[in-house]
Parts: structure tokens; sequence; C-alpha cells
């Protein structure tokens, strides 16, 4: 370290030295080897690998033309709050006010972020359950809570309950994240549980965040059912969602969330300071998107896709002695756990983006005991997905064999 960047570290403070996103390092890796010609192919991108589908850019480019290049009042554009108040009826069974209960994001992560800047406190705690999306946690640090983990179990298929929620219940907690379907797992929760957790939040008096970026791909005939549509809930959810996997829209950072007009209006305050307001040209492309009927059925068509490409790779990964992995009932993940082999899914993620040139996400990148796992992504084309797997297996193979010399 330098002289000048030793005296500049005396600046940093303690809540930047939050560590970066691991899938989006690794996704940066992936681009600098492929960039110096490399044959890697990723399946660490949380990111679809379908372009946004084409009747949505041409409403991008018609908005441009029509001149929506200045800010958008600060929560979005009304007609996009319009759009996403009638969705959120349609699809999810919740009554909200676009004009106060729906605020515009950069991206379901900054709804997230700002809603937990809005509600929770230093020293509050947050029930996150194990394993977790990257994010959660370093946005409840950046507010100074605490977070505090529920172990979910592969056993179990990574099911969520009320009974082990109100173990982990203390005076101090201030909300539950919930995010079915689920990354990295692709577990949904049943209704059952929804209903159990929802009875529980009302009883003590906690909220939910509930991440349901990924509702809409799911397989085998599961649905999704947002915590907030049940009785007495409206008033203890924040329900996030946005137009990245879906839609494929992952570059245009677009998202939103619905809360009561209470914390809407502080998600607002916060928003108006970080990014003054989305994008305003793609918000209007959003808003036209929604109520087209092309956009639903493009949905369908991608989730097909997906819903082969989990297929192939739940046949390939049973053909690996030792991982056992559950099929993913949503999204486009999968966790295969690899203990088998290695006891630490960093050493083995380095073997197979250095020897067999895929790109895989840690587990304990969801949490420090989820060492045991690793993350694939089957948003790649199916061609790309066998050659991988394939090159997956000859590297377990290959460990085998030293394991057992």
């Amino acid at each position: 370290m330098t002289h000048s960047e030793s005296v500049a570290m005396d600046f940093i403070a303690e809540r930047a030295k939050v560590k970066p996103s691991a899938t989006l390092g690794i996704m940066d890796q992936v681009k600098k080897l492929q960039r110096a010609g490399e044959d890697v192919i990723s399946l660490s991108a949380g990111e679809p690998d379908f372009v946004t589908p084409e009747h949505i850019r041409a409403y991008a480019k018609q908005a441009l033309d029509e001149g929506y290049t200045f800010y958008s009042d600060t929560p979005g554009l009304m007609e996009l709050r319009e759009a996403i108040a009638e969705k959120l009826q349609r699809d999810n069974n919740i009554e909200a006010d676009p004009k106060s209960e729906i605020v515009v994001t950069v991206g379901a992560k900054e709804a997230i972020y700002s809603a937990m800047m809005a509600t929770v406190n230093p020293g509050d705690e947050v029930i996150v359950p194990d394993p977790y999306w990257v994010s959660y946690v370093p946005c409840i640090e950046l507010c100074g809570g605490h977070p505090v983990y529920l172990p979910l179990e592969e056993s179990e298929g990574f099911r969520i309950s009320a009974s082990q929620v109100e173990k982990v219940l203390t005076a101090r907690t201030k909300m539950l994240i919930l995010n079915s379907p689920n990354n990295p797992t692709g577990s949904v929760a049943a209704r059952s549980d929804i209903d159990a957790l929802a009875d529980l939040a009302k009883q003590k008096h906690f909220l939910v965040l509930s991440d349901e970026v990924y509702e809409k791909i799911l397989f085998d005939g599961e649905r999704h059912y947002s915590i907030a549509s049940f009785a007495g809930m409206r008033d203890l959810s924040i329900v996030v969602n946005g137009f990245s996997k879906a839609t494929a829209m992952t570059g245009w950072r677009l998202g939103y969330l619905t809360a009561p007009k209470s914390i809407a209006t502080r998600v607002t305050a916060i928003h108006s300071h970080l990014v003054t307001g989305a994008c305003t040209f793609a918000q209007r492309a959003a808003a036209l998107a929604l109520r087209d009927e092309r956009t639903d059925k493009s949905i369908k068509e991608m989730v097909s896709e997906y819903q082969l490409r989990r297929d192939m790779v739940m046949r390939e990964l049973r053909k690996i002695d030792g991982i056992s992995c559950c099929s993913p009932r949503g999204t486009f993940y999968a966790f295969p756990n690899v203990s088998a082999y290695t006891l630490n899914s960093q050493e083995l993620a380095s073997e197979l983006l250095n020897k067999a040139k895929v790109a895989v996400v840690p587990g304990d990148a969801f949490g420090i005991r989820n060492k045991r796992f690793i993350r694939l992504s089957f948003a790649a084309a199916r061609e790309k997905l066998k050659i991988a797997l394939e090159r997956i297996q000859e590297i377990m193979s290959a460990l085998q064999r030293r394991k057992g010399s």
C-alpha cells in the first residue's frame, strides 16, 4: 500500500468496509477472462440470458422519441405506479394506492435498501433465513441493524416455518425477510407456511419484507402467494419486486415496492436523496409493457425454456456420484451439495473456474454455513449448460480419484 493510500484509509467509515457483492465480483472476473479470450462458461450470473422482449425495447425507443428524458415524479411516473397497482391487484390480490403506497426504484436492490433505511434502527434485529441472497445482510448492516440467521435445512427442502421463526424472535425483532421463490435454493414457500408466518407477524408485531422478484419463474405447477394479501398483513408488509428477472430487463435497473403509506412516504424521501428517481423512459416502457398481453406471453415462453433447462441440469447432476440437490421449484438456480468432494466451496469454485473454465458461485456467498454448496445458474443456453456440466463432471471425477488415492 502506498503512503497516499495509507493516508486515505484513515478516513474510511466503518460502514464502508462492507464486503462487495460476491456474485457481481465473480461476474466481473468472468468478463475479464472472456475478454482475454478464455473459453469460460458462466453459470454464476443472476441474470436472464434472454434479450429484453422486442415489444418492450420498442416501447423504450418510442418513449425516447416522445421526449421522456426529464425527471419523473420522485416515486415514479404516475402511469407506471397505476400499472403496478393494477398488476398487484390482478396477480397478487393486493390493494395499493398508486399515489401513496408505491415507489418505483433503481432496481429491486434499491427498494430493499431504502425500505430497510426507512424502518431499521441501529440495534434492531432482522431475521434472515439462511441460505440468503448476498445483499440482504450488507443492507441490514449499513442501516446499523443486526442480522439474526435462521438456518434452513436441505433435508427439509429449505422450508421456512413459523415455528422456526418463533424460536429466534426477541424484543428487538423488527423484520423478517421472506424470499420466495428463493435465491439461491429455488425453494417456494407453501401457502400454509406463509399463512402461519402471517399469523405470527400479527401476533408478535413485526414487519415482513417480502422479496418477490422471482414470482413469475415457477415450475411444476407451483403457485406464488404474497404475504401482503393475507388477512391483516397489508400494514405489516413491504413487498419488493422488479422487472429484471421475469422480463429480462436487468440493465434497465427498474424495481418497485409497495408498503403502507407511512413507510412508503419515508422510502420516497430517502430515494429522493439517493437517486432522485428511476430512468424516465425506462419507466414509460415498463408502464406500457405491464398493460400489454405480449409481456405475459414472453414471460411464459422464457419460463418454459427455464424449466427445460432445470430438468436437464437435474438429470446431469444426478449422474455425478456424491452430489445431492433439491430440485428447484422456481428461479433459475440450482444449489447442489458438493460436500462429498470438498468442505470448502471457495476452493471448488476456484478449481472449476481455473481448470474447467466454468464459473459458479461458492455457497458461502449465501451464508457462512453453506460451504458445502455451490450455486449454478441455468440462465444459459442448453448447449452451453450441457458442456459446462460435462466439464464439472470431469473435475468431480478427478477430485474423487484424488480423494481415493
